[in-house]
């Protein structure tokens, strides 16, 4: 009855905030409350809700602050260079855009750390999305999918569980598991490749001056910087002249999957008149005269950011005590009045809100989930459904469940739950741990757009991207980003 429960549980709140009938904050609430009380458990819900609060509130901390800290970042411009430099790659041409990234995510994830992975490449490349009014989900779907790739890196989380869990070293289950995830890397930027061409034909291609050109004049794109429209261009080699507005336009919430366009309208997107000045106000990342700039202090940030990740690698001081102290020390330098403090943490407090809104939510998902003991009987269950004549292949098993078990789970439930009771069940047809540790994480590019692992409301919050959109979207490629990890683990003999 609980594994019946446990996964109409899951399935509702999906279906739900996919079809967008409930917000995820809602859902994550509402929904296993009311599961609790359908398991007669409703007088432990606030139990439940407190273990579940307490298990997340490290992670709520270091959100919250290192959106701040971040942010601030960005607002005194350490990242511009960065910014600049993704922008003359990409030269406004969507398969340069949406590949540069997937490469700016990849490199970013190098520090273990989804949110910080996010907060950058959302920063980073959100501007430019919006002004070609490209799809935002594909920015979403390719930045979580390459950094659930990375994420496999011993210090990133998955790695780490899996060998203490199965008390085996860290090194030994990573090292040889790269060409397996180098192929996967692969996967994402062909994937990249593939969705950018999608929308070059959707969009076509500006020059950059033009994208970057201020004002709110109507002028019409010259023979140099012709629109390439994908359908219906009646001009020469069925190219037409555009005319629009340089200064904004919008493409709403950006969340419209790049598959399902209507071309008719040649993919120019619609404008919000309501979103233009938050458009225009997000795309001022990348003005070279902001009030916030602080040139002279550039190589301190960049050196207190080196330190803070050299740090988290390390494991010098937790996390979330680490981006405390970060971001004290970054407001109290770079904006020494308090007036300026001030309106820092208020630019970023919508951020910080949703965000760490969202995971205190899914603490009471979590909460329930394991409180009510739905996760261990639906994992039992699984396992006890594998058929003896699968025995042999424990490696092959356990990297197809990591793919449903981490992404309706936590990682601790799975790593430190399941994964014993499928290495034990190898051992007995002599499949050793270390395959099974192996397997085990191949399922990442889909666990980093489960909706319990909190890095991705950084993800779609800062993006503006509804997360059943982003789920909607994602959750394909991911698998198949997935299965090309784990079929290359195979295929190379390391599973």
């Amino acid at each position: 009855m609980l594994t019946i429960l446990g996964f109409v549980m899951i399935a509702t709140f999906l279906v739900l905030i996919m079809m967008k009938k409930m917000s995820p904050i809602a859902a994550l609430v509402l929904i296993p409350a009311l599961f609790c009380v359908f398991v007669g458990k409703g007088a432990h819900l606030g139990d439940y809700v407190l273990e579940g609060v307490g298990n997340l509130a490290p992670t709520a901390a270091m959100l919250m602050f290192a959106i701040v800290y971040f942010g601030v970042m960005i607002d005194v411009g350490l990242f511009d260079p960065v910014v600049r430099g993704i922008l003359r790659f990409c030269k406004a041409d969507p398969v340069r855009i949406v590949v540069g990234t997937a490469v700016l995510a990849a490199i970013v994830s190098l520090d273990g750390d989804g949110s910080t992975t996010f907060m950058i490449t959302v920063s980073a490349m959100y501007p430019l999305y919006k002004r070609l009014k490209m799809s935002l989900v594909v920015m979403t779907g390719v930045a979580a999918t390459a950094n659930g790739v990375m994420n496999t890196l011993p210090w990133g989380g998955p790695t780490a569980r899996a060998a203490t869990a199965l008390k085996v070293d860290a090194a030994d289950i990573f090292v040889p598991m790269i060409p397996a995830l180098a192929m996967g890397l692969v996967a994402v930027f062909l994937l990249a490749y593939a969705l950018g061409l999608r929308e070059r034909k959707r969009l076509g291609v500006l020059s950059l001056d033009d994208v970057l050109a201020a004002g709110s004049t109507t002028e019409t794109v010259t023979a140099d910087e012709t629109v390439l429209v994908g359908a219906g261009g009646t001009g020469k080699d069925g190219r037409t002249p555009l005319t629009r507005r340089t200064g904004g336009g919008g493409a709403g919430t950006g969340a419209t999957d790049a598959g399902d366009t209507d071309t008719g309208d040649t993919g120019a997107g619609h404008a919000d008149a309501g979103d233009t000045d938050e458009e225009d106000d997000r795309f001022q990342g990348l003005d070279p005269d902001r009030a916030t700039l602080r040139p002279r202090l550039y190589w301190f940030n960049a050196g207190l950011t080196v330190l803070l990740l050299t740090a988290m690698i390390m494991e010098w001081l937790p996390i979330p005590v680490l981006f405390l102290l970060g971001a004290a020390l970054a407001l109290t330098v770079n904006f020494p009045h308090m007036p300026d403090q001030k309106a820092r943490i208020a630019a970023h407090a919508e951020n910080v809100l949703n965000v760490t809104g969202m995971v205190f939510a899914a603490a009471v998902f979590t909460g329930v989930l394991t409180g009510t003991g739905m996760v261990d009987s639906m994992a039992n269950w699984l396992v006890d459904a594998i058929p003896e004549g699968m025995g042999p292949h424990m490696g092959l098993v356990t990297g197809l469940l990591s793919l449903p078990l981490t992404y309706f789970m936590s990682n601790d439930g799975f790593y430190f739950g399941v994964l014993p009771v499928l290495a034990e069940a190898g051992h007995a047809h002599g499949v050793g741990t270390l395959e099974i540790a192996r397997a085990s994480i191949a399922g990442q590019a889909l666990h980093m757009s489960s909706p319990l692992v909190p890095a991705v409301y950084v993800l779609v919050g800062m993006a503006k991207v509804e997360f059943g959109d982003h789920t909607r979207f994602t959750v394909k490629w991911a698998v198949l980003t997935s299965l090309v990890v784990l079929g290359s683990g195979i295929l190379f003999g390391i599973i």
